[in-house]
Parts: C-alpha cells; sequence; structure tokens
C-alpha cells in the first residue's frame, strides 16, 4: 500500500493558504525595517565593522526572524526591539567618542604582531590567532619572509595592517612560506643564519644537536631568508 501524502501540510505546514501571502507581507516589512536599521548604523563595509557593531546585526536579524513566519508574533516587537538595539548602539558610539577608555572597553586596541621583523610574543598569544591563518594573511601582501616587515599591527576590526622595510633594508627573517616552513629543524647540520620558528629571532648558528633560541629558548629553527618582496 503506497504511502498516502498529504501534500497542503508537506507544503504549508498545519498553516492555511492565505498564510503564505501573510508571510510575504511579513517578510518584506522586515527587510525594509532591516534596511532602515542598517542606514541608522553608518555607511562601514561589513569588513570594517567591530565586535560591537556585528553583535548588533545579528540581533537585527534574530529579532526579524520569527515575526516572518510566526503569526501571533505582532509586527511591532520587532520595531520596539529595533528601536532599542539601534538606540543602544547610537548611546555607545557616543561614550566611546567621549571615552578612549570606554571605546579601549568596547572596541578593544590595535595591537603589535611584528616588530623589527620579529613576532611580539606576549601581543600575539593574546590574539589567539594561528600562525598558519596570521601567515595566510601576510602572504595576500607578497610576503615571503618577517625580514621584508618591519611593523604588522591587527586593528580593532580584525584588519592586519603591513609596514614593509625598503627594498635595501630588508634583512634575513622566518620564511613563512609554506614549502619552506615545513623544513623546520631542531639539528643544525650546516653553519647558516637561522630564524627560530616560534618568535622569528634570527641568529648565526653553528652545526649543533641542539641550539636554543637566545630571545623565546625555543629549539626549532629555519634557514633565514633575505630576498626582496615580489610587488
Amino acid at each position: 500500500m503506497l504511502l498516502k501524502l498529504d501534500w497542503t501540510k508537506v507544503l504549508v505546514g498545519e498553516e492555511d493558504w492565505p498564510f503564505l501571502l501573510e508571510i510575504g507581507v511579513r517578510t518584506f516589512a522586515m527587510y525594509v525595517i532591516i534596511l532602515i536599521g542598517l542606514r541608522l548604523l553608518g555607511k562601514r563595509g561589513v569588513g570594517q565593522l567591530s565586535v560591537f557593531e556585528l553583535v548588533v546585526i545579528i540581533s537585527l536579524g534574530s529579532a526579524a526572524g520569527d515575526p516572518m513566519f510566526y503569526k501571533e508574533v505582532g509586527m511591532l516587537v520587532p520595531v520596539v526591539i529595533f528601536t532599542i538595539v539601534v538606540g543602544s548602539y547610537r548611546l555607545t558610539t557616543y561614550l566611546t567618542a567621549k571615552s578612549s577608555d570606554f571605546d579601549a572597553l568596547i572596541e578593544g586596541k590595535a595591537t603589535y604582531l611584528i616588530r623589527e621583523g620579529e613576532f611580539s610574543i606576549g601581543n600575539f598569544s593574546k590574539e589567539g590567532l594561528a600562525y598558519d591563518e596570521f601567515f595566510s594573511e601576510l602572504r595576500q601582501y607578497s610576503i615571503s619572509h618577517l625580514g621584508q616587515v618591519e611593523t604588522a599591527i591587527i586593528e580593532t576590526s580584525g584588519n592586519i595592517s603591513v609596514y614593509f622595510y625598503p627594498d635595501e633594508n630588508v634583512r634575513y627573517g622566518l620564511p613563512i612560506l609554506p614549502e619552506l616552513f615545513d623544513q623546520a629543524t631542531v639539528k643544525i647540520t650546516k653553519a647558516g643564519i637561522y630564524a627560530c620558528t616560534f618568535c622569528g629571532n634570527v641568529e648565526n648558528l653553528e652545526p649543533s644537536d641542539v641550539c636554543s633560541c637566545k630571545r623565546c629558548n625555543r629549539e626549532s629553527w629555519i634557514k633565514a631568508i633575505d630576498s626582496r618582496r615580489v610587488k
């Protein structure tokens, strides 16, 4: 015996067909409200949004969802929520403009990740950023080793700003290309210039079974390179 399906329930659930029209009206109304809410937030793109601003947008999206599908949720509910969220955002931006301490609390501060071709170890660990992820960001700037980088800063938006050494000042640095970074070793078999894989410190090393970094005391090394950046 073939299973008989109630296609009305399959397609519209427990509601009747006219409710689909109501959903259409509700969805369009919420779309307009969301556009107004985002317009009030300002003109910054998603990539420029702070953590707080992303929370605001997620809150707006959550508030808009239920009124689209549930008839028991009235349309004034999201309007009230939107008004409170946007008002709170406006108040917060006002306070951050008036108080640097409040701004640091809400937005955070820009953090140095690289100084003079080496990792700022303490800052790097605070950001919870994996090396692979960070190296991937740097390679977008055509960077092949840290000796090309004078300073790298992670902004409050999460974007990374990079300042380069002039070509004539490029120094030996830690390679960040995958095939080179994977050649990390503890045992130094040939004298040369090596970079610590943990902190980026560069040293002249003699052959040795184990050699500790003078900066971080780690023992993993890669042959340093001093090539100029391909622009």
